[in-house]
């Protein structure tokens, strides 16, 4: 049998209050809610399930890594996360210059203080504009960060 454990099925988080990590996962993000099941709430991201699940007393891990969440525009993801209530820890900079394209990414916390970061493989020479001009995007409708 070859081994092929190239795909991740599942990511998980420990949150404090489930509630208040599904409304910020559901509505701030934009996430597709799957489904609850007590203390745990899955999302779909991309394919990919995301689980919140409550942590249990004080030796419960706490942090992990980090979800980076791809976008096609940062400016206007950032735009509209802002307007709904998510505050960016560290603003929208340059990772690496490849070849081919930019990575920029942003960061930001949810309740809980999990790391979240906004990625964008950005065309060579390409610079979010911090104070764009509001304008609609597809998060405006709805649709939630394509992840």
């Amino acid at each position: 049998m070859l081994l092929d454990i190239s795909h991740i099925g599942q990511i998980g988080f420990g949150v404090a209050d489930i509630d208040r990590a599904e409304d910020f996962y559901g509505r701030a993000l934009g996430l597709r809610k799957l489904f609850r099941f007590g203390d745990l709430t899955f999302f779909d991201c991309g394919g990919i399930r995301l689980l919140l699940e409550k942590r249990r007393g004080p030796g419960a891990p706490v942090h992990g890594g980090t979800i980076y969440l791809r976008c096609a525009d940062l400016a206007l993801a950032m735009e509209e996360l802002r307007a709904r209530g998510v505050t960016f820890s560290l603003g929208p900079h340059l990772i690496a210059r490849m070849d081919d394209h930019d990575l920029w990414m942003a960061f930001f916390l949810d309740p809980d203080g999990n790391s979240l970061a906004l990625m964008q493989e950005a065309p060579k020479g390409y610079s979010p504009v911090a104070d764009r001009p509001s304008t609609e995007s597809s998060l405006a409708s709805g649709a939630g960060i394509k992840c």
